[in-house]
Formats: C-alpha cells, sequence, structure tokens
C-alpha cells in the first residue's frame, strides 16, 4: 500500500482577480515532486478568474447585510439550471455544470464582505491551466483538483468533492473484478477524485486561510494528458433515481404519446395509485377508483367497444365517414399504450341536499378530488420514468365502459390513462408565466 502524505501550502497571499495561481502556487512550494497532486479550493480559481459579484453595499450593518443577501439571491437564480428542492430561504440547485448543490454553488464565505462568489466557468480548464502552469515554471509532472464543498441528502455535515480535475484519473472502475472472498463486483466505481479532495480538505481547513493541499504517494493516478477532468464524476440527469425534487416533482409529469415496446412494471401503476390515493377528498371520503388493465384483450375488448359507441354518436351527428376516420384516429394513443388505466369516481359518502344547487355543488366537489388524485398518479408514474395521457374518451361511454368491465354501476369513468415508457423525451413547451394565471384581490 503506498504511504500517502497530505500537506497544505501556507504562504499564499490573498487571491485577487487576473491573478496567475499556478505563479503563486510554485513561489510557495517549489519542492513540488512529479506525481504530486494539488487539491486548490475553487474559492481562489473563482477569484482568480473574476468570478466575483459586487453588491452596492450600504454604510450599516443593515445595509450591508441586506445588499449582500439580495445580490446573492440574485447570483443563485442566474446560476441555476433547474431547482431541484427549496425549503425556506434554502435552494438545493442544479448548476449548468451539472452539479446539484446548495445555492448554485454561489458563496458569500471567505470573500469579502459585500461580495460573492460564483464557481468557476469551467472548473476542468482551470484544473488544466494550473497544472500547465507548474510544468513551465517547476518543470513537474503533477495533477490538479479543483474542490469544492457539497452537502450529502442522506448524511450530516459538508466535505469537499471535485469539481474539476486535470492531470488525475477521477474513477476507478472496479467491476468485473473479484473481492478478496470470491465474490464479483458488479457496481463497485471510486470516485477517486472526491476521495482525494476531501483527504486534501483535512489539511486546508475552512478557516485556515490556506487554500491549496499537496497530496503525496499517489503518483500511479497521475497521467500525462489533462484526461477526462472532473465532469465524468457527474451523474447524467436520466440515471439520477433522484432528480425530481421537491421543488419540480410536480413539473415530472408530461403528456406522452408515443411509447416503446418496453412492458410496464405492473408494480409501479400500484405505486402510482397509491399517490392517487393520498389526494384531498370531501368529507374524508375515498372518492378514487382505478381499473388497471394489464391484459392486451381486455385493452382491446374495451377499446373496440369505445370505439363503436364513438361512430355511433358521430355518425347520428352527421359526420360523413373520412371526417370519422380522422376523429377516432385519435384514439391510437390508447391502442397503442402497452397499459391502461381507468380511473373512476365513486360517490360514497357524498351528502344529498334539497335542491339541486347544493347537490350540482357536491358532485363538483368529487370531482374535483378525482381530478387531484389522477394528478397524484400522473406525476408518480412520471417520477418512476413512466410517461403517461390522460384521455377523456371513457368519460363520453360511461354504460359501454362498466358492461365491457364489469363495473358496479355507481363508478364513474373518468376518462382512461395511457401508460408506457415514452419512446422519446417530450417536446419542449413554451413556458407559461404564472402571472397571466391569477389575480389578485
Amino acid at each position: 500500500m503506498p504511504q500517502i502524505t497530505v500537506s497544505g501550502v501556507p504562504g499564499l497571499p490573498e487571491v485577487r482577480p487576473g491573478d496567475d495561481i499556478a505563479l503563486l502556487v510554485a513561489r510557495a512550494a517549489p519542492d513540488l515532486e512529479d506525481g504530486d497532486i494539488l487539491v486548490v479550493t475553487s474559492k481562489i480559481v473563482s477569484k482568480a478568474e473574476g468570478r466575483v459579484r459586487h453588491s452596492d453595499s450600504g454604510t450599516t450593518e443593515s445595509d450591508s447585510g441586506t445588499t449582500q443577501r439580495d445580490s446573492r439571491t440574485a447570483a443563485i437564480e442566474e446560476e441555476t439550471a433547474r431547482v431541484v428542492a427549496r425549503r425556506g430561504d434554502t435552494v438545493i440547485a442544479q448548476t449548468r455544470h451539472g452539479f446539484v448543490m446548495a445555492a448554485a454553488g454561489v458563496d458569500a464565505s471567505n470573500t469579502s464582505p459585500g461580495t460573492v462568489l460564483l464557481l468557476p466557468e469551467d472548473p476542468d480548464a482551470s484544473a488544466g491551466r494550473i497544472r500547465r502552469g507548474l510544468r513551465e515554471r517547476l518543470g513537474v509532472r503533477v495533477g490538479v483538483i479543483v474542490s469544492d464543498t457539497f452537502g450529502r441528502p442522506w448524511r450530516h455535515g459538508l466535505t469537499d468533492v471535485a469539481i474539476g480535475a486535470a492531470g488525475v484519473r477521477p474513477l476507478e472502475d472496479l467491476r468485473g473484478g473479484v473481492d478478496p472472498y470470491g465474490n464479483p463486483l458488479n457496481a463497485t466505481v471510486t470516485a477517486l477524485a472526491d476521495e482525494i479532495a476531501a483527504a486534501g480538505d483535512l489539511a486546508k481547513g475552512k478557516l485556515s486561510g490556506v487554500p491549496v493541499a499537496v497530496v503525496r504517494g499517489l503518483g500511479g493516478l497521475v497521467t500525462d494528458e489533462d484526461g477526462p477532468g472532473g465532469r465524468v464524476l457527474v451523474r447524467p440527469a436520466d440515471e439520477d433515481m433522484f432528480r425530481f425534487g421537491s421543488a419540480d416533482v410536480v413539473f415530472a409529469r408530461r403528456t406522452i404519446r408515443e411509447f416503446s415496446a418496453r412492458e410496464v412494471d405492473p408494480a409501479a401503476v400500484r405505486r402510482a395509485v397509491a399517490a392517487a390515493v393520498a389526494a384531498p377528498a370531501p368529507h374524508h371520503t375515498t372518492p378514487w377508483r382505478f381499473v388497471l388493465l394489464e391484459t392486451q384483450g381486455a385493452r382491446t375488448e374495451l377499446l373496440d367497444a369505445m370505439r363503436d359507441a364513438w361512430v355511433e354518436d358521430l355518425r347520428s351527428d352527421g359526420f360523413s365517414e373520412e371526417s370519422i376516420a380522422r376523429r377516432i384516429r385519435r384514439g391510437d394513443v390508447l391502442r397503442n399504450a402497452p397499459y391502461l388505466a381507468v380511473p373512476c369516481l365513486v360517490m360514497d359518502g357524498s351528502h344529498t341536499y334539497r335542491d339541486e344547487r347544493r347537490n350540482a355543488a357536491e358532485r363538483e366537489m368529487f370531482v374535483v378530488a378525482t381530478g387531484a388524485g389522477v394528478q397524484n398518479f400522473l406525476v408518480q408514474l412520471a417520477v418512476q420514468g413512466l410517461g403517461s395521457a390522460w384521455v377523456s374518451s371513457t368519460m363520453f361511454c360511461r354504460d359501454v365502459v362498466r358492461k365491457v368491465l364489469g363495473l358496479p354501476q355507481n363508478w364513474d369513468p373518468m376518462g382512461a390513462v395511457a401508460i408506457g415508457h415514452p419512446a422519446a423525451p417530450p417536446r419542449d413547451r413554451p413556458p407559461r408565466d404564472p402571472a397571466d394565471f391569477y389575480v389578485t384581490r
């Protein structure tokens, strides 16, 4: 096993925009050796690259604090590609780099009052420039890691991770090997760069004013080329099982009308039903029922009967056969889906009044509650990676649906949900300004 030492590099001056970090490190640590790995805190990289946001700070403590907070909020919004979660003033956001972190990496610590620091534009490129600068000045072959402090969703406390790297092997893929007991390793990929970043932070510290550490003894991880950098440590969004955080989970749902041939896991649909029945409802009732059509025969029988009823209605309306054929094709989204669910409304527990006005309002309450349940159902499907389309067709032939599916008379079908794995990502939808949809009084 290698003997590994981690040492801080003292004596670095306060870094300012335009400073050459490689030059500053070369002066402070002229004894660097081939195979050393430098861990450089991202804050000094940001300062050197001018990633400092100044605020119009006031003369009083109160004014200064308010101005700095407002400036930081604006910076977070600019650096955010996607809000993942929000609780009070705390925002967990995905940056354009792909990092998911608090405040989109915007930091007001270890910087002058009235300023905030943004992450480097390209941490891998920053690491590469520092590496080349040290080679030019000291003639050494080193690796460079740019580190930043992250929280972890399932652990208390913070730790440093690699947000940029050059000349360092960032990952060690052990899949295909065996452990000392002969067990095959099927999923083990070690984040070497993150481990080195965390080790470096032990020597740097948060309050010591030492922003660079040297890790010695891991020369086997130093490469001739800059390599893939820290970006390979970022998990792609489509592989992130937790990508839909509390802030954007509702936006996970998009209408999907084209599905792949991949089968739908019935257990996933049942989990969506569990989410559906968590919706609010009047009078402590449970107005939701879901009919899950898991066989092709059941789906075909229902859709054929619905088609026949639709054709009969259209003919009675005077539509031409050509027009009827076009309209019928709208139902293809249900016919092509590998799984169907029919949500139903049940009025058990509803109140009966002596006038139609209140009886109509009572039913509307139950309809709204059913809609809330269907929305929960659709969102939970999306969170599990399933696409869906809620189609209203069963509402226009409820008797036919009840007969084919053998449902009680008091079950009112409220559309049908086509379910499947999306054949392609949903098309972009123009953003909707919420201000267009509310009024204040």
